[in-house]
């Protein structure tokens, strides 16, 4: 019986000898090839096996395939936000201020650099997990999941920043709660008003809001309130951060309803050394400049008006300049106001000076006519009364001298006119103006208008900056 059963073990063997042969040759880098298949980073321990830790990782296509099928995106329509048909769903904003990157008066807008983070819950997303731990996600799956469209009313241009990838960050809890965070760098509208630059205090806001869903589908609200705005360390060049506040309200379009509509503002209040050292000192030089001509002597005439024509011009390039820089506004700013009442005062000084060249020639003139010209007098002589040469240039000792005052004894008589009655009863008096006679007296005494200018003009400038920055600072 034993020698039987060796026999047939002996002719299945030979049978199957061909079989393994023929296997063999045709096969050979199978076991290479499903080394392969099991992962190319497999390295063989000692003793040629292979980890089995190794074997069992995953590539990252399928763990987001195990993780969509974790969170069945597949069994859901996601184009539909959560509770379709039922209440509006709350989304909570949480706004974190990362840089304010320029402030431009010019385009009248502002460019700011946040972390935008929305919270919600979708029960949809709700997932079994022992450990009740979150799971995180990039911008892959956010494109396949429902997720909030907020956007910023009045915004100019913003972009999601991706470098090295898109900074979109999703955190989903088993319970179907949700944070969805992006990093964003928005240039929005910012309606300014200068009528008290650079003396202004600026007030601007960001303005977050829902496209589709009105408030019957979305409803918007600030996560931690107040404290749902935070800030780093910001330092701006022209501006004070005085202040960042949170605020909320209603927005009503005719065609589509009422929207939640979040506020982040903010107020700056602008730097004046800036400009104290750029407009206003430069401009007060210029006017203290022009009060020098009422020191130069009045018949030194290339002197006064080269000076006041100089001042007048730098003052105009000032205006210019500051007009450049700023946007073509209706009314009238703080700054012009100041530039042009200093304009007005370097002008004034050069009327001053064409002023008392005028009394002055009207002066010596009415001197010449009332008095003979000597034989001697040429016309070299004569130049003094066009401002070249001073009074004591020219000898009028010889000039019969007019009295000017009347005289309480008699008048002299003119040369075509009788010895004067006197007044007969009923003969009304004329008595000269107080106001009258000081203007002749000055118009007789030109010199003396250079003297009350020193005083005028210093202090009539010096109550102007009183009202001035008295108002505006």
């Amino acid at each position: 019986m034993n020698v039987a059963l060796l026999a047939l073990r002996l002719m299945c063997l030979a049978w199957l000898w061909p079989v393994t042969q023929l296997s063999s040759h045709h096969f050979p880098n199978k076991r290479r090839h499903k080394a392969l298949y099991l992962g190319e980073n497999t390295k063989p321990k000692h003793g040629g096996r292979v980890d089995v830790k190794m074997k069992k990782m995953d590539s990252t296509k399928s763990m987001l395939i195990k993780s969509e099928q974790l969170l069945r995106i597949d069994d859901h329509d996601f184009a539909m936000r959560p509770g379709f048909g039922g209440s509006a769903i709350p989304v909570g904003i949480d706004v974190q201020v990362e840089s304010i990157d320029s402030i431009s008066e010019v385009n009248m807008d502002f460019t700011m650099t946040l972390y935008l983070r929305h919270y919600w819950q979708d029960d949809r997303l709700a997932f079994p997990s022992s450990s009740n731990k979150s799971r995180t996600f990039d911008a892959r799956l956010v494109k396949k999941i429902w997720v909030p469209d907020v956007f910023f009313v009045h915004s100019k241009r913003s972009f999601i920043h991706d470098t090295t990838m898109e900074n979109i960050m999703l955190r989903v809890y088993p319970d179907g709660n949700i944070l969805y965070s992006v990093r964003i760098t928005v240039t929005a509208l910012c309606s300014m008003d200068f009528s008290s630059f650079p003396l202004d205090t600026q007030n601007c806001s960001l303005e977050l809001e829902s496209y589709a869903y009105n408030e019957n589908d979305l409803m918007l609200y600030w996560k931690n309130g107040n404290d749902s705005l935070r800030t780093d360390e910001i330092v701006l060049s022209q501006f004070f951060i005085e202040e960042f506040h949170p605020s909320y309200g209603l927005a009503f379009y005719s065609s589509t309803g009422w929207y939640n509509r979040l506020y982040i503002n903010f107020i700056l209040r602008r730097h004046i050394f800036f400009f104290m050292l750029q407009t206003y000192f430069p401009t007060m030089l210029m006017v203290m400049l022009s009060w020098v001509s009422f020191w130069i002597d009045r018949r030194a005439v290339p002197a006064r008006v080269s000076l006041g024509i100089t001042t007048v011009l730098t003052m105009s390039t000032i205006i210019t300049g500051v007009s450049a820089s700023m946007p073509q506004v209706s009314y009238v700013k703080a700054v012009d106001i100041y530039l042009w009442a200093s304009f007005l005062f370097v002008f004034l000084s050069v009327i001053e000076y064409a002023a008392v060249n005028y009394f002055t020639t009207v002066e010596e003139m009415k001197k010449l006519k009332g008095a003979k010209v000597p034989a001697s007098f040429s016309a070299t002589q004569a130049m003094a009364y066009d401002g070249c040469f001073h009074d004591n240039d020219i000898d009028l000792a010889s000039f019969p001298e007019v009295s000017s005052t009347p005289n309480t004894e008699g008048a002299i008589p003119s040369r075509n006119s009788t010895v004067d009655s006197p007044p007969t009863e009923g003969t009304r008096l004329r008595r000269k103006h107080p106001l009258k006679q000081n203007l002749s007296f000055i118009m007789s005494n030109s010199y003396m208008i250079d003297s009350y200018s020193r005083v005028i003009f210093p202090m009539a400038y010096l109550i102007f900056n009183i009202i001035y920055w008295s108002l505006y600072a």
